[in-house]
C-alpha cells in the first residue's frame, strides 16, 4: 500500500485528494498537512470507509516518510515541502502554480535527490489539450492568429493561470518562439492591427466556475477551437493520484503528466 501524505489537505482540491485517496484501496493517508495557524489544525480529516479507519489528524509537519506528498497548497507552501521530501526521501506531485524563478530553482534541486513530478493541471484531458494545442499551432503556421481564454472562480488567486501559460508555451515550443516576446495580456486602447505570431492571453473569473480553457487559431475565412471544461474538482484529484501512483519508485528528475499519459 502507497502511503500518502496531502499538503493543504483543507482546501478545496487538497479535500478533494483526501477524499479520493480515502477511496483508493491502495493507497493509506497518512499525513493531512495545513500552514502553521490554519483553524483547522489539530482537528480530523478523511473517512472511515468499509473499516479502512482513514481518518487523520491536520497537522504542520509529517511523521516518518510518506511514499509520496500531494501538494495543492501555494508557491511557498510547495517549495518548503519539497525541500523536506527531498531531505526524507519522499516522492513529490505538486500541483500549485505561481511559482517565480527562484521557487521552480529550489523545486529543481529537490528533484535531483527525489523523483518530482509538476503540473499547473492534474487532468488528463487538459493535458492532452497541452499537446493538441502544440500540434494544432505547429501545423497552422503562423497565417493563424491564437488566442488563449481561461476562466476561473472568483476565489483563484493566480492570473492567468498556470494552465493557460502551459498552454501558450507549449504552443511557443511548438513554433520556434519565446513567450516573453509574443505574449499579450489582455488588451485596452487604440492599439492597431494584430501584429502576426502574437498571442493573447485572457482571464475571467466568475462565480464558482472549476476550470475552463480555450485555444481558438483563427485564420480569414475560419477558426479553429479547442476547448476544455472541468465540471468537478475531481477530475484533478483523480489525476493527481494517478501521477502519485507513477512517480513511487522512480528515479530522482523532474517529470510531468505527459509522462503519466504516455501521449
Amino acid at each position: 500500500m502507497i502511503k500518502v501524505a496531502v499538503n493543504g489537505a483543507c482546501g478545496r482540491m487538497g479535500s478533494k485528494v483526501v477524499e479520493n485517496v480515502c477511496k483508493d484501496e491502495e493507497l493509506e493517508l497518512v499525513a493531512a498537512l495545513e500552514r502553521e495557524g490554519h483553524p483547522l489544525l489539530g482537528s480530523e480529516i478523511g473517512s472511515d470507509l468499509h473499516g479502512r479507519g482513514c481518518v487523520v489528524k491536520v497537522t504542520r509537519e509529517f511523521d516518518g516518510k510518506p511514499d509520496v506528498l500531494i501538494d495543492f497548497s501555494g508557491p511557498v507552501s510547495s517549495v518548503e515541502r519539497a525541500v523536506r521530501c527531498a531531505a526524507v526521501g519522499t516522492a513529490l506531485v505538486i500541483c500549485a502554480t505561481g511559482h517565480d524563478a527562484e521557487q521552480s530553482a529550489k523545486i529543481k534541486e529537490a528533484a535531483d535527490k527525489v523523483p518530482c513530478l509538476i503540473s499547473p493541471n492534474m487532468s488528463l484531458g487538459v493535458n492532452l489539450l497541452f499537446q493538441l494545442a502544440a500540434q494544432v499551432a505547429r501545423t497552422l503556421g503562423d497565417a493563424y492568429d491564437i488566442e488563449v481564454v481561461e476562466t476561473h472562480h472568483r476565489f483563484k488567486k493566480d492570473a492567468p493561470s498556470g494552465t493557460a501559460l502551459k498552454i501558450a508555451e507549449d504552443i511557443c515550443e511548438a513554433t520556434g518562439k519565446k513567450l516573453d516576446d509574443v505574449a499579450v495580456y489582455g488588451r485596452k486602447g487604440l492599439i492597431g492591427e494584430r501584429p502576426r505570431g502574437e498571442i493573447g492571453i485572457h482571464t475571467l473569473r466568475v462565480g464558482d466556475t472549476v476550470g475552463e480553457h480555450r485555444v481558438i487559431f483563427g485564420n480569414l475565412g475560419e477558426t479553429v477551437e479547442l476547448v476544455h471544461n472541468a465540471h468537478s474538482r475531481d477530475t484533478f484529484a483523480v489525476g493527481a493520484i494517478r501521477a502519485a501512483k507513477f512517480i513511487v519508485n522512480k528515479p530522482p528528475g523532474l517529470y510531468g503528466m505527459k509522462d503519466v499519459i504516455k501521449v
